[in-house]
């Protein structure tokens, strides 16, 4: 059996849990197929009941509203009972293979077939009304069924396609033949039949109250449920209007409920497969330039390893930095900007050796190109702590979620701008006859539609452009729903951060607003100090003065920022986002207790009861490198491998504080679980208290 990157490329069975690959293949084909499919049904029915070919008045200068259907012959109207009859038998099949009714196998291949019948068999009608009984012009046009039976055509064909491709997927070994759908996908699916069994129905309803033909109702159906309301079409029936209030309603409700199904599914897909991709690629990015100490510096330049003739005296040059920067002076210029350390390494000019102290003031001589790209260039990250690595990991995840805000935003403004274009072109050519249209007035007409606001001055009225608006419009409100969504997260949200910073700073000052500052900008704040510093020692200082009691220090000293009025950032460490005391201190005060078991047990109740608590913040609470340290002694310390005290003393072991069981920046870091930093924290707290009750059980 072959394989391809370790995957099997033989197909998969039912209860195989291997890793999936082609997730848009595997996961996001099968529910595209099941939304479109009901669509294509609505396109078919229309052209269905619909005549294909209109006479128009004037002899052709008439407007396409006012033609009169031509009948269809009767060979026409089988052969499109028999196209619908496959379409919903592809999709029937397609759905009792979700609910594991029957094998992929065999429900995937037959709904290809049924669906490729299905295009097949419109696309011959069509062909064969070309050529043998066209509309003869210019008195003769195609009507608008002739327009919906070309758009499920497509719909069906391109349905197919992706099914094929989604089988090619499961024959190379890439994904199981069962479809595990969660509640929001199983949700999408049922959703998206029951909107267009609505759209579709009550198309029906108007067709019957209000004497419009179908294809006209459908269109009308489609404008009044987005809520458009060109105005080109209204009830003028009683039964007409009272029917408006239920369709319109429920309507409503089941785009609604689409709608935010679509919306769950594209972030889920997204934050599965991209965002996660992301992240991944950061960490091992990371990983490859993370160095802790000189050996693995020299060993990733690929410089040879200091020699360790004195083990003492190794250990005290790896501690210091300096001594450390100049030992590797000689083969190269380093940069230290943070964490990064950028290396050059000298070139030797005309190929000769030189000291390192010449080579740094020695020009280069001229390479080629090849020679440049050559030549080495080093970027490395130095964490040489714990707390260095936890704080990459932090950074690691900042810079996720901007990038996903941004990256979101962007995708749907790309689609946006693409549907609006490419919508104003269609609708530029289609309504070439009957409006006249410039490119500019079909983005205008765009752009009123794709925003609901409908003012009626300029509406589709040709046969080809209601059908092309109805399949159209339909595509445009989850879009235009994911942007707005989008922009609320990103846009709207620094918006409102820079009016709460403005407020605060001019009509409505925050108390403590400058302190805050200056605690989050450190750089600002010790500029301040030293400037009030060199102030000060310039005009002189003055003591208290003894005869002034409220000058008295009463043998407490006063720091320099105090007085002037600059408060200094508060050490007190704090998560990010919240004001919380340190999970190790209630919000009472508590004596101070060594680390004892029972009072490692006492603080583990204290802790359980603090992280709960944080269970319920808004956005999800982040700890503080501190706090994860004092949760990894609160787990660690019940663990049935732990020495007591007394085995401690006679053994010599002393365990290492801050000591983790993980890497930060590693697959197994806390900080990648799918849940919330809290419940992770008191999914081990509660481990750890239930190893503790039963070791005082087993003592007992």
């Amino acid at each position: 059996m072959s394989s391809v990157a370790g995957h099997s490329t033989a197909p998969r069975g039912r209860s195989d849990h291997r890793p999936q690959r082609w997730w848009f293949a595997s996961t996001a084909i099968p529910l595209i197929v099941a939304t479109i499919g009901p669509l294509s049904h609505v396109l078919s029915i229309a052209s269905l009941v619909s005549p294909w070919r209109i006479t128009l008045p004037d002899g052709g200068r008439g407007l396409d509203d006012l033609g009169v259907g031509i009948a269809d012959p009767q060979w026409e109207i089988i052969s499109n009972i028999i196209s619908l009859i496959c379409g919903l038998a592809g999709n029937v099949l397609l759905l009792l293979n979700f609910v594991g009714r029957v094998r992929y196998i065999i429900a995937l291949p037959l709904a290809i077939l049924c669906w490729v019948l299905s295009s097949v068999i419109l696309i011959a009608i069509e062909l064969a009304m070309y050529i043998y009984v066209p509309p003869e012009p210019p008195a003769q046009i195609y009507s608008q069924g002739f327009w919906h039976a070309v758009l499920a055509s497509c719909f069906y064909f391109f349905g197919s396609v992706l099914l094929m491709i989604n089988m090619l997927g499961y024959f190379r070994g890439y994904y199981s033949q069962r479809f595990d759908l969660d509640d929001d996908q199983r949700t999408l699916i049922l959703q998206t039949m029951m909107f267009f069994f609505w759209l579709a129905g009550g198309a029906g309803i108007f067709c019957a109250l209000e004497g419009f033909t179908y294809a006209d109702a459908l269109y009308y159906a489609d404008v009044s449920v987005l809520t458009i309301g060109f105005g080109d079409f209204a009830p003028k029936t009683e039964g007409g209007r009272g029917f408006l209030f239920i369709f319109q309603l429920l309507g409503i409700v089941f785009l609604g409920l689409v709608i935010s199904s679509i919306s769950r599914f594209a972030a889920s897909i997204g934050a599965d497969n991209i965002i996660r991709k992301h992240q991944l690629h950061a960490r091992e990015a990371t990983v490859g330039r993370a160095v802790s100490n000189e050996s693995e510096l020299r060993s990733r330049l690929g410089l040879p390893q200091k020699s360790n003739k004195n083990a003492a005296a190794a250990a005290a040059a790896a501690a210091d930095s300096e001594r450390r920067r100049s030992s590797l002076a000689k083969y190269g210029r380093f940069e230290f900007i943070g964490r990064t350390v950028t290396f050059r390494e000298y070139k030797p000019q005309n190929g000769s050796a030189s000291s390192g102290g010449k080579e740094r003031n020695t020009r280069r001589a001229s390479t080629s190109g090849e020679e440049k790209r050559k030549q080495r260039r080093q970027k490395l990250l130095l964490l040489p702590e714990e707390k260095d690595r936890f704080e990459a990991m932090r950074q690691i995840q900042d810079d996720t979620r901007r990038w996903k805000q941004y990256w979101a935003l962007a995708a749907a403004l790309l689609a946006f701008f693409v549907l609006w274009c490419f919508g104003a072109l269609v609708f530029m050519l289609t309504e070439a006859r009957s409006l006249d249209l410039k490119y500019f007035d079909a983005l205008y007409f765009c752009w009123v539609a794709l925003l609901t606001i409908g003012y009626g001055d300029i509406s589709p009225r040709s046969n080809l452009g209601k059908p092309f608006f109805i399949v159209w419009s339909l595509l445009a409100v989850p879009i235009v729903t994911v942007l707005i969504q989008e922009m609320f997260s990103t846009v709207v949200t620094a918006f409102n951060l820079g009016t709460f910073i403005f407020a605060d700073w001019t009509i409505m000052p925050r108390k403590g607003v400058v302190d805050d500052f200056l605690a989050a900008h450190p750089s600002i704040r010790d500029f301040l100090t030293r400037w009030q510093q060199r102030k000060r020692i310039t005009r002189g200082f003055t003591g208290p003065n003894p005869a002034d009691p409220s000058q008295k220090l009463n043998g407490n000293s006063t720091s320099l920022s105090t007085r002037e009025g600059i408060t200094p950032a508060p050490r007190v460490a704090k998560s990010e986002g919240n004001n919380h005391p340190p999970i190790s201190v209630p919000a009472e005060k508590a004596p101070v207790e060594a680390d004892t078991e029972q009072a490692l047990a006492r603080q583990l109740a204290i802790a359980i009861k603090s992280v709960a608590h944080d269970l319920r913040c808004s956005p999800p609470r982040r700890y503080s490198f501190e706090e994860w340290a004092q949760f990894t002694k609160l787990i660690r310390f019940s663990r049935p491998t732990a020495h007591s005290e007394d085995e401690k003393a006679e053994d010599g072991e002393e365990e290492e504080e801050d000591l983790v069981e993980w890497d930060w920046i590693g697959d197994n870091s806390p900080m990648l679980a799918d849940i919330a930093e809290a419940e992770w924290v008191l999914d081990r707290l509660c481990e750890s208290l239930a190893r503790y009750m039963q070791r005082l059980q087993e003592v007992r």
